[in-house]
């Protein structure tokens, strides 16, 4: 095999070419207006999202942990409550719950979609539980369906978990997520498929009395300034990231279109690899990451050799929730979470990666793992 130069997992230089003209006068007029902190860009980007996911409310805040928190607060999530959700996700998931008081509950995940299972929920579900939190891993939708279903009969809010799922659709209902719940919490951190240049988040209803306690509560708990109604957060989206979100949004239906398109020549490419799992072609799954299982208890080997050969990759998530010493206490044995947290091994992917460079990966992947 011929030596490979490095491949990151994520490289966001060519984006930033392709919109350079845009994002620089977009900066530039953020800059010359000095309205910096909810400037007329903030509200514009609310307006453009609401129309885009086909949802009432759209509340710009400053992470997709503070969707999470203030989502949940929003909702009437508090200290003592039990919240549902999965123990394979980013920590920031049970960190918003643990944050308001409340108790994560994990129930194990489904090993085809890594996404919360609605097999376990009902058994989780005690006269304390209040919310479920879905999460759509890697911009796979989750099984909204059952899950909506079983939150109705028990009376059960549900927030849903969007940060790497901008964009993508739960066909069955024909909807985006985050608009098939009581609200859905976004993040714009750079990675994401619709990605700020810093930090961002957002969280959308169709409930007014939610997105008006979330507008409350992203500025200091008040509606009217000097008049504080509770003790909220300093959660405002800066407009500089604002106006970088809006030259990005009419781009992220292609963008999309891409990284699908790219994970389609990734299982191709990698079709027939013995210890390897491809992840499924599942409608409406845009791919912020594109996540394979490494099998055989060969995940780290292969990884390391995958860096020795140029190719950058991370594993999202190498310590399920629920093994983290915070909640160890819990003493939960999640079957699936916890072998999709040994096997999985995300590969390089953006929307402009060019087939030569998804080539070189496709050939080193295959050397690593055969080896």
């Amino acid at each position: 095999m011929s030596t490979l130069t490095q491949i990151p997992i994520l490289d966001l230089k060519a984006e930033v070419d392709e919109l350079w003209d845009e994002l620089n006068a977009a900066i530039q007029r953020v800059l010359r207006s000095t309205q910096f902190i909810m400037g007329p860009e903030v509200q514009a980007l609310e307006q453009q999202l609401a129309q885009y996911l086909g949802v009432k409310h759209a509340v710009a805040l400053n992470s997709g942990t503070d969707a999470l928190i203030i989502g949940l607060r929003a909702l009437g999530v508090g200290p003592g409550d039990e919240v549902i959700t999965s123990p394979f996700t980013f920590f920031a998931t049970a960190e918003a719950i643990s944050l308001l008081g409340a108790r994560p509950v994990f129930v194990d995940i489904d090993p085809q979609s890594f996404n919360l299972d609605p097999a376990g929920l009902e058994a989780a579900i005690s006269p304390q539980t209040r919310a479920i939190i879905p999460v759509h891993l890697y911009g796979n939708p989750a099984a909204m369906g059952p899950i909506l279903e079983i939150a109705r009969r028990h009376g059960l809010k549900v927030l849903e978990d969007c940060a790497q799922s901008f964009g993508a659709r739960y066909e069955p209902l024909q909807r985006f997520t985050g608009t098939l719940g009581d609200a859905g919490a976004f993040s714009f951190f750079p990675s994401k498929n619709l990605g700020a240049y810093g930090d961002g988040g957002l969280l959308v209803t169709a409930d007014d009395a939610v997105a008006e306690q979330a507008r409350m509560l992203r500025a200091h708990g008040s509606r009217k300034k000097y008049h504080n109604e509770v003790v909220g957060y300093n959660s405002r989206l800066d407009t500089l990231q604002a106006a970088i979100l809006l030259v990005k949004l009419p781009h992220l239906e292609r963008y999309n279109q891409a990284r699908r398109a790219i994970a389609q020549r990734y299982n191709e490419g990698l079709a027939g690899l013995e210890g390897l799992l491809t992840p499924a072609l599942t409608p409406g799954h845009v791919f912020h990451q594109y996540t394979v299982r490494i099998l055989g208890n060969r995940r780290d080997a292969v990884q390391n050799r995958l860096a020795e050969l140029g190719i950058g990759t991370m594993v999202y998530y190498p310590v399920p929730l629920h093994k983290l010493p915070i909640y160890q206490p819990l003493e939960l044995h999640l079957p699936e979470s916890e072998r999709a947290a040994a096997e999985v091994l995300s590969l390089p992917i953006w929307p402009q990666m060019q087939p030569e460079t998804q080539r070189a990966v496709i050939e080193a992947v295959r050397a690593a793992v055969q080896s």
